[in-house]
């Protein structure tokens, strides 16, 4: 496997170490500086609403200056927008706190492509276990974003200022890993060949299933996880509680990723994506059935390892529906898609958990899981009467 790949996964670990910080920390500022109850998730919505703004852009900046320079431009970004939090927390000021985040969330939309990166990086034949090992940097976020939470959200007589310090060195150190990284050109992974249009892409099976099991995975693990927190704090749950229970759900999200490579590889991507789904089905029945710590615990792992066995394979499915010179755009389209729902999943995370309690929220992620596996029936379809509609490399 090149270093670069390694370098990479270095590169996922502090940008998820500073998602579990955002993760931990913002719905508990938002409850602490927003107006009404309802608007305590609003930060966490305007992070991935930043994210769903930068998914277009960061795609096709990349094709045009490289993957480096976009990574080192989202870093940036995010740096700008941990100065405005500190702003913000300084004087209270919720608005200010939603354009800080909100601006954070555009760098974190530029490093939502690190997994594409290791793609291009690697031998087709090691492409599902580079994307394995890039996302498995999310192991040793699972450990040091809750460590960081808790040890930087008192450092200061500000709360949680401390925090916003940490994360701006986060992306410091990530600043400076990039500056060894050696990746392909862009007109070496983006060049060459005709491309199709857009609408004739998104049309293959591949795409949509790729997106569908991308989106739903994501979509409701990012709701169960973005209420997960303000549950807890209404069951009287200390915040170590919230924070372990976040760390060991982003264990289950990542941990898996070191083999989730070899499952797709041998099993093959429909019935990895069946046994994610699966997971997330028992994820929302166990937090249906029962309340309390244990069982926050087990359907938060539940979750992640759901989340795992949806979105890998679905990455790896999608570099099977484009040409190289349409790689910008079915990226950014996919990445449009799938984060314009975890999007909408954060800003409706706090009014349902408000509105319908834990259990409920969690039966109405039921039927969700379950379009996944109609897209799959569908393809599996389609391919039987007209042959794969898989376009090579």
């Amino acid at each position: 496997m090149p270093l670069a790949v390694s370098l990479l996964s270095l590169c996922q670990a502090l940008l998820i170490s500073g998602n579990i910080l955002l993760i931990a920390v913002s719905p508990l500022i938002g409850a602490q500086l927003a107006p009404a109850p309802a608007w305590s998730t609003a930060p966490v919505a305007t992070q991935w609403l930043g994210l769903m703004c930068a998914t277009i852009p960061a795609s096709l900046i990349m094709a045009r200056l490289g993957r480096r320079r976009g990574f080192m431009l989202g870093n940036l970004l995010g740096l700008a927008g941990v100065g405005l939090a500190i702003q913000a927390l300084s004087g209270e000021r919720f608005l200010l706190f939603l354009v800080a985040t909100w601006l954070i969330g555009i760098g974190i939309g530029f490093g939502q492509l690190y997994r594409f990166a290791a793609v291009e990086a690697a031998p087709a034949s090691l492409r599902d276990r580079a994307i394995g090992l890039v996302m498995g940097g999310g192991v040793l976020a699972a450990f040091f974003g809750p460590w960081l939470a808790r040890h930087s959200r008192e450092l200061t007589e500000v709360p949680f200022l401390g925090s916003f310090l940490g994360l701006g060195g986060l992306y410091l150190l990530a600043l400076v890993v990039l500056s060894l990284i050696r990746l392909p050109s862009p007109e070496r992974t983006h060049g060459g060949g005709e491309a199709r249009p857009l609408g004739e892409i998104l049309r293959q099976p591949a795409f949509i299933v790729a997106v569908t099991a991308a989106l739903i995975g994501y979509g409701v693990m990012n709701l169960a996880m973005t209420a997960t927190p303000l549950a807890m704090s209404a069951q009287g749950l200390h915040f170590d509680h919230v924070a372990t229970t976040i760390q060991w759900h982003v264990v289950a999200m990542f941990l898996p990723s070191f083999i989730t490579g070899r499952l797709t590889a041998r099993f093959g991507v429909s019935r990895m994506i069946l046994a994610g789904c699966a997971l997330l089905v028992a994820s929302a029945l166990v937090a249906h059935l029962g309340a309390g710590l244990g069982g926050f615990h087990a359907g938060l792992i539940l979750l992640g390892l759901g989340w795992n066995f949806t979105f890998l394979p679905a990455t790896g499915l999608l570099t099977e529906a484009y040409r190289p010179a349409e790689k910008a755009r079915t990226q950014a389209a996919n990445e449009f898609l799938v984060f314009t729902t975890v999007t909408l999943t954060a800003l409706l995370a706090g009014p349902l958990v408000t509105a319908l309690g834990w259990e409920r929220l969690n039966a109405v992620l039921l039927p969700l899981c379950v379009l996944p596996v109609l897209a799959l029936a569908w393809r599996h379809l389609v391919l039987r009467r007209q042959g794969p509609q898989i376009t090579p490399h």
